[in-house]
């Protein structure tokens, strides 16, 4: 199995952190974490506030890709509404030839109000954006041409130099949370990324269907999809409970807050139904409360063996699938992270590692 690790960048939940102090603990993490076996890096996409701030992903991972030479990038996920995709192609080009062909890139199409409005743009406008976006960089990435027509990008054929040095077969990941992105995922050929926001039970349907509509689309065996997760690890199973209960717990009331889960303007922008569905469960199912419990029903917290077990059991019932855990988050402190991210890397890591693909009939199930 694949497994990353994702960095947030956060300081919610946090006393007065300093935005550099919350920099230097995530980059101190990514270096532990290419130190200790984990696959990839990861980081989000966000701005301006306390829930996430990584302006531009690319340029981390530029740093990051010289500071860890023996571990990948990722992108998870570059928003694109929010850029130029000449631009995206031309930085994305040059990141994965300084890096040796280890970057895995990632695409977004954004979902909170207050970032967009930030930056001008009109959030229903977000799935055309991405779509036609998406297309032209990994068209460019593929062909070392980038070129559209489209009603938001007119850009005439133009060569990306540095020229691509790699295919980016196997590389390309989109963000895949409403039916939309699911079937934009699936266009595109990427694998699809999901967060650890529900009960798996409640995801299964959304990604049996993306990989359906992969094989209607291309003909061949879907990408597995990666499933981005933020865990609590330790010995004591009652602290890990009470850790995971409020550090998860404000992981998840920060999301609230960010993405205003809680508000009706869903429903007003076109392309959000299933984040309009979503907000109307949380505000008649309890609200964050609720929301809380069904995310620790997903998320892995607890000992080792308890982490594996449940692992074990996600797997069965969605197939294979690639992990990227995230060790801080929602006021964790530093030792807190660092204890769960070594745990993890000594004790669930080595296992889960040697597990070998499952059969295809399982994971088509």
């Amino acid at each position: 199995m694949d497994v990353g690790m994702m960095m947030v960048f956060a300081s919610y939940g946090w006393d007065d952190c300093p935005d550099k102090q919350v920099w230097d603990e995530e980059i101190r993490l990514a270096r532990m974490a290419a130190d200790l076996g984990f696959d990839c890096l990861w980081s989000a996409e966000h701005h301006f506030n306390d829930y996430s701030f990584v302006p531009d992903n690319i340029q981390l991972m530029t740093y990051l890709t010289a500071k860890c030479p023996d571990i990948d990038v990722g992108t998870a996920a570059v928003i694109l509404p929010w850029h130029d995709p000449l631009r995206v192609a031309e930085n994305a080009a040059v990141l994965d030839m300084l890096s040796g062909g280890r970057l895995r890139f990632g695409m977004g199409r954004g979902l909170a109000r207050r970032e967009f409005e930030a930056f001008r743009l009109d959030m229903g406008e977000s799935r055309g954006r991405f779509d036609e976006a998406a297309r032209m960089i990994v068209n460019a990435l593929k062909t070392g041409f980038i070129e559209g027509d489209g009603p938001f990008y007119k850009q005439p054929r133009t060569e990306i130099r540095p020229r691509p040095q790699h295919s980016m077969e196997g590389r390309i990941y989109a963000v895949a949370s409403s039916e939309d992105s699911i079937d934009s995922a699936a266009k595109l050929g990427a694998h699809m990324v999901m967060f650890a926001d529900r009960p798996w039970e409640m995801r299964k349907p959304m990604i049996d269907r993306g990989r359906e509509l992969h094989r209607k689309y291309h003909g061949t065996a879907p990408p597995v999809p990666m499933l981005t997760e933020f865990a609590i690890v330790g010995t004591d199973l009652a602290t890990c409970e009470e850790e995971a209960r409020k550090y998860q717990g404000k992981f998840v009331e920060s999301n609230f807050h960010h993405y205003e889960f809680l508000g009706e303007h869903f429903a007003k922008v076109k392309g959000y139904d299933s984040y309009q569905q979503k907000a109307e469960i949380a505000r008649k199912g309890g609200g964050l409360s609720a929301a809380v419990d069904g995310f620790m029903k997903a998320a892995s917290w607890g000992t080792p063996d308890k982490i594996l077990r449940g692992i074990e059991e996600r797997r069965k019932l969605l197939g294979d699938f690639e992990m990227n855990v995230a060790f801080r988050f929602g006021g964790t402190p530093l030792e807190v992270s660092e204890r769960g991210l070594k745990l993890f890397a000594k004790e669930v890591l080595p296992v889960i590692k040697t597990w070998q693909p499952m059969a295809t009939s399982v994971a088509a199930e």
